[in-house]
């Protein structure tokens, strides 16, 4: 078996470079915030969520006594086929569930299912364990109201960026819970060691999101944080999606080896040519991956093709 990178690649894909390439040819990879002042700032700056329609009900959903705001969409014309709680990316400092409104009412109308995403709070103000305590909630809400709320009993997971992360955590925290709802878990370019301890979390190692969502914490290999040492036997399916280009890269290729090492059914998809948040970009590539997810989603949640 060979490991080296275009072997892990589907075939097909290399025929999107090209047009990738072009795409990202004129925007230059950024920096995340250098301190709580630029934090600030860049989260004050960020423009407003675009609006779907129709638009989600906002709710507050409720478990062992938290509450947290959740947005709720539903397929327009079809029966709710199975529940997808997603967790939006942005460092664990920027974001909210209004910002994933059209890319989960997508999901919602093309898959025939509910989407339901957490509005947890946000880094410096609430640093761990605040978000991953909000996405428990949720996800706990969900499997004690979905067969009620929805019709199905049928869940999975998912995020991007740092709401993989966070995925990853709530998915552990399950676990531990012996609660089994989850069918799967979708995880894009999510970061998972947030400890810099590993050569892959060594290079964003100065990334100050990782003080604002760590704050005071002693020990950032807690797994709570840094899913990567968690132990990770007896997880549901999980779909790891990433970029060639992106800085993740290495901590994902270790993230899925620890899952496939612990015995759980692991998919990792790597893209040619596509960095840190690739599938929210108007690429071909973006298109194929966001195939691949739906497609995912559609054998785990039971939903017609």
């Amino acid at each position: 078996m060979s490991f080296k990178l275009p072997s892990l690649i589907d075939r097909e894909l290399w025929s999107l470079v090209d047009e990738s390439r072009a795409f990202y040819a004129g925007r230059p990879a950024g920096r995340g915030p250098g301190n709580r002042e630029e934090l600030l700032a860049f989260r004050a700056g960020s423009a407003a969520p675009a609006e779907c329609d129709p638009r989600p009900t906002a709710e507050v959903a409720t478990a062992l006594g938290r509450s947290v705001p959740v947005r709720i969409h539903v397929p327009v014309s079809t029966p709710v086929a199975g529940v997808f709680l997603e967790i939006h990316g942005g460092g664990f400092y920027m974001g909210s569930a209004a910002g994933s409104d059209v890319r989960n009412r997508r999901l919602a109308d093309s898959l025939g299912i509910a989407v339901v995403s957490v509005d947890y709070r946000l880094a410096p103000e609430h640093p761990w364990p605040s978000a991953p305590d909000d996405c428990e909630t949720a996800a706990l809400w969900l499997v004690e109201h979905a067969e009620d709320r929805f019709g199905t009993a049928n869940l999975a997971i998912g995020g991007f960026s740092a709401g993989a992360t966070l995925a990853v955590s709530t998915l552990v925290r399950l676990r531990d819970r012996r609660v089994t709802a989850f069918g799967g878990g979708v995880l894009q370019f999510g970061t998972y060691d947030l400890a810099a301890k590993t050569p892959a979390g060594r290079l964003i190692a100065d990334e100050y999101f990782l003080d604002a969502y760590a704050g005071t914490t002693p020990d950032r290999t807690h797994p709570d944080i840094s899913p990567l040492f968690a132990e990770l036997a007896e997880l549901p399916p999980i779909l790891i999606v990433i970029g060639s280009e992106d800085i993740l890269l290495e901590d994902n290729l270790a993230m899925a080896a620890r899952i496939s090492d612990a015995g759980v059914d692991v998919d990792l998809r790597i893209y040619p040519a596509s960095p840190h948040g690739f599938t929210g970009h108007a690429t071909p590539m973006a298109r194929a991956a966001n195939g691949h997810i739906d497609a995912w989603l559609r054998a785990r949640l039971g939903t017609a093709g």
